[in-house]
């Protein structure tokens, strides 16, 4: 039970470290969109058109605001990760503690010591899970990256 709860708990972590990235390229998004209305902004001022340099701060707003949202955001997010890997570093150890009978000071977290006690041991099982959870949690989050892109293309292209 112990080792399904760690299990659970890596996977959580590589989630909020997704997520993380995510509101990374966001923000770098809406970075990027404010500066473009800004620059839309001062060309139609250059040029006296009074609607689109309005119609351009209306946007720079409205992005700059995001942005500030967005920095919470990711404060919050960075906030969670350590706050998860402590978790997920304390039921490491118990884990490691409980597989040794008792012995926390055996090398908690070690991977030549999981692999130095056969692949029998919990320690091993619990490696082959994490490594196939990691795997699909990666698989994942490209596959949502693609998609991301693909919608950004799209947004682009005006489809």
């Amino acid at each position: 039970m112990m080792r399904d709860a760690l299990v659970e708990a890596k996977v959580g972590v590589s989630q909020v470290r997704a997520a993380l990235d995510k509101t990374r390229a966001q923000l770098e998004h809406e970075r990027a969109d404010v500066e473009t209305a800004l620059r839309r902004g001062r060309m139609a001022a250059d040029i006296h058109d009074d609607e689109t340099a309005r119609v351009a701060e209306r946007y720079a707003a409205k992005h700059t605001e995001r942005v500030g949202m967005l920095e919470r955001k990711l404060e919050a997010q960075t906030s969670e990760l350590a706050l998860a890997e402590q978790e997920l570093a304390e039921m490491t150890d118990q884990f490691h503690a409980m597989a040794g009978g008792g012995s926390s000071s055996a090398g908690a977290g070690s991977a030549p010591a999981a692999a130095a006690s056969g692949p029998d041991s919990p320690d091993a099982a619990l490696e082959s899970d994490l490594a196939g959870l990691e795997r699909a949690a990666d698989r994942s989050a490209r596959e949502a990256d693609a998609e991301r892109r693909l919608e950004e293309l799209k947004r682009r292209m005006g489809r």
